[in-house]
């Protein structure tokens, strides 16, 4: 067993879970505060920590898989909405965007979470992850 540290994405979907650990690259598109955070400090080459389990609920025991970042890319729409001519509404939305490669399974060892504005970061135990082509 192999213990590394890394960020975490928390809050994802088990059905986009298993499609990464099928081997493939998969690009998604993160809108949460916590996960867009994380992103912003990550360059590719870099690994990261998936699991569906909500940042709330993350601790010691919970698994998920350890993933490769190939890219990344942060974005913003800005959004302006009128109502009957006298009224309008602006709104920006945050987003990231990451492509990434299934290294292997993992389970966390400790936590680290130091508020809304900085990544989740956990220590892991990586397991093998294995491939049928």
């Amino acid at each position: 067993m192999i213990s590394m540290k890394c960020a975490a994405l928390t809050g994802i979907s088990p059905e986009l879970i298993k499609q990464l650990k099928m081997g493939k690259p998969r690009t998604l598109e993160l809108q949460s505060a916590h996960n867009v955070v994380t992103i912003a400090g990550i360059e590719p080459g870099t690994s990261l920590f998936m699991t569906s389990v909500d940042m709330e609920d993350l601790s010691a025991g919970d698994s998920g898989i350890v993933v490769d970042i190939i890219s990344t890319s942060i974005s913003m729409k800005r959004i302006i909405e009128f109502s009957q001519g006298l009224h309008f509404e602006e709104r920006e939305r945050t987003s990231a965007r990451i492509q990434v490669k299934c290294n292997s399974n993992a389970t966390v060892r400790t936590i680290s979470h130091e508020g809304v504005v900085a990544p989740t970061l956990v220590e892991v135990v990586k397991t093998s992850c294995y491939h049928a082509i």
